[in-house]
């Protein structure tokens, strides 16, 4: 048997709001009613619009059982926006006042007053467009004019609604609220009618977009704050606006920039000395770097001729009097890395920024006068340079089948190592910024539970 609406009825609901949240991009949004966070889930998405994202129902069973989904990922961590969304759950009453949810953007309240008394509709009615008093309301309910499509149904659609209105019964209501609050009101829905059938009985789920008019703003300035509402679950999302997640960030983006220059820079070294160490290899070398620069672009974007070299004029006094080290050290300039990396520059804003924060990182390298980043070779760079050498000084130099598939295999190598030496350094970023922010979010639950008490 094929399903009465594709998408699901549920899944067309959140989508109109997630549609209206697209267009009309709210800042605050809350969710009354939210149950198991689904459209809360969906919604989080939206960081570039949304700054404080909530839900209230009055199951804190089901808020918890689903709550902790809300929280960040990692990639929220390794990738974190400028913006800053704030997600915060509490347990309460929609016919209860509460300060904390005075000025929002968008009130969301989907499939929810059915489950009320006609007398709690009327306290919702107060308590959002009064009280509440957002910018706009998307409301919707079942149409019980479309319940003879529904197969098998007798009665309400659900055993704890309350009532089910007709789409004559929604307009009264919803224009009575509009009249005595200062709005106004669009009637509209998802699930749509079988052909022929739209304009007798509506959709499935008829829904009311009310918009504030202007001049009604915030009523009962002078009144007394109220917190009847428990906050269950409260979590930041990393951002950008956080210096020291800047930092962190900041570094993760040059440590990894300049060990993936460090392996292209050895590895176009290696095949040069490769393939101009053979008869006719040296034009040959020559025509495949021209290619290169006219084709392929390097990992920051741009191309770069050269952007490495080695550090003997950084070294201190006592790598000086080891000239071993000389051969353990390379060195990518900061102009190379703020010049053709557009993430680095466009987050430390400036060459300066850029020298400043690396100085005082413990995990950066910099060189005396601090224009370049010092990459140390480790014993296994050491180690393949030697076989690399070995390659090449025990009769390898003749061009054959085998000894490019070795030489293949010897890029392969090296190749995974960096990208693996990455994914280290991005993890082992993201693991110590989680631990930060979960102190950080430790210490605003007890800020709020102290503000709660308090008042």
């Amino acid at each position: 048997m094929e399903p009465l609406f594709s998408p699901a009825l549920h899944r067309q609901r959140h989508q109109f709001v997630i549609d209206f949240v697209k267009r009309n991009k709210p800042r605050k949004v809350v969710d009354l009613g939210c149950a198991e966070c689904t459209l809360l889930g969906k919604l989080r998405w939206f960081q570039r619009e949304i700054d404080l994202l909530v839900g209230v129902d009055i199951d804190g069973t089901k808020v918890k059982k689903k709550m902790h989904a809300l929280a960040p990922m990692a990639t929220d961590y390794l990738q974190p926006s400028y913006e800053q969304l704030c997600v915060e759950l509490y347990q309460g009453s929609v016919t209860q006042k509460d300060a904390r949810l005075r000025g929002f953007d968008l009130v969301t309240s989907i499939e929810l007053i059915e489950h009320l008394t006609l007398d709690d509709v009327e306290c919702f009615s107060e308590v959002v467009f009064g009280y509440m008093n957002p910018v706009d309301v998307i409301i919707s309910t079942p149409n019980s004019e479309f319940n003879p499509f529904l197969p098998g149904l007798s009665g309400f659609r659900h055993s704890d609604h309350k009532f089910e209105w007709t789409r004559a019964e929604f307009k009264t209501w919803a224009q009575t609220v509009c009249l005595k609050f200062g709005y106004e009101v669009e009637f509209t829905g998802v699930g749509a009618a079988p052909p022929g059938q739209q304009e007798s009985v509506g959709f499935c789920s008829q829904i009311g977009v009310f918009h504030r008019l202007e001049g009604n703003m915030l009523r009962c300035d002078n009144a007394e704050d109220v917190f009847a509402y428990t906050l269950l679950y409260s979590i930041n999302y990393p951002s950008l606006r956080d210096n020291n997640l800047l930092r962190r960030v900041l570094v993760c983006e040059v440590l990894c920039w300049t060990e993936n220059l460090k392996s292209r820079w050895a590895m176009k070294t290696t095949c040069d000395e490769a393939l101009c160490g053979i008869e006719g290899g040296k034009e040959e070398c020559l025509s495949e770097r021209c290619m290169e620069v006219e084709e392929e672009q390097t990992v920051c974007g741009a191309e770069m001729r050269e952007p490495m070299g080695p550090c003997e004029k950084d070294l201190s006094k006592d790598q000086e009097n080891d000239y071993s080290k000389l051969q353990r050290c390379e060195s990518v300039p900061l102009e190379v890395l703020w010049s053709h990396c557009p993430k680095v520059s466009a987050l430390c804003g400036s060459l300066d920024n850029l020298r400043r924060i690396l100085t005082d990182d413990p995990d950066v390298n910099l060189s005396q006068d601090g224009n370049a980043v010092l990459l140390q070779y480790d014993e296994q760079d050491l180690g393949e340079k030697e076989e690399q050498d070995d390659l090449q000084d025990s009769g390898y130099r003749l061009r054959t089948a085998s000894n490019e598939k070795k030489m293949t295999a010897f890029m392969r190598k090296r190749q995974t190592k960096r990208c693996l030496l990455c994914r280290k350094v991005k993890f082992n970023t993201w693991h110590s910024m989680k631990k930060e922010k979960k102190k950080d979010d430790a210490l605003n639950h007890a800020e709020h539970e102290n503000v709660k008490t308090e008042h």
